[in-house]
């Protein structure tokens, strides 16, 4: 599936949320062995049921990796991302809780570097199931022109 857009079809404003995801068990062990990060508020039943927060949390890198590939569909082929800013974990998010992410247009620039591209800036936030933000980043995307710009 493609979804084909220009820098110039891009609107401030438009926004698209996602359907949830309950994030498992098997989420956060198979999160923890790929990055190696085994602490205990992850891992740990026991020792969490003596921290404030009383049990086991998903990583935030595994609640942003989520999040975000909730919200990668349609290809755009003059599209791609450019990197991610203002990324903060909110409140935790505990295993069986369910996310979904909201996407909103929140800025259209011109691209100093490249005339033939402009920076789209799309603020993502994650939401639990009670609709509560666990999750808010913004996200560059480099994204073609029609023509380039001049001057």
């Amino acid at each position: 599936m493609t979804d084909e857009m220009f820098f110039e079809d891009y609107a401030v404003g438009t926004a698209r949320e996602t359907t949830g995801r309950t994030i498992t068990e098997a989420d956060v062990v198979l999160h923890a062995g790929q990055t190696g990060d085994f602490y205990p508020h992850h891992m740990d039943a026991e020792w969490c049921k003596t921290q404030p927060f009383g049990a086991r949390m998903a990583h935030g890198t595994l609640v942003f990796s989520v999040g975000v590939g909730m919200t990668a569909g349609a290809i755009n082929p003059h599209a791609m991302s450019y990197g991610y800013d203002r990324l903060r974990f909110v409140r935790p998010v505990f295993l069986n809780d369910t996310i979904r992410a909201r996407v909103r247009v929140k800025d259209v620039r011109d691209d100093a570097k490249r005339p033939k591209h402009g920076i789209v800036v799309e603020a993502l936030e994650v939401v639990n199931q009670r609709n509560e933000t666990v999750l808010v980043a913004e996200h560059l995307l480099l994204v073609e022109r029609r023509e380039a710009r001049t001057g």
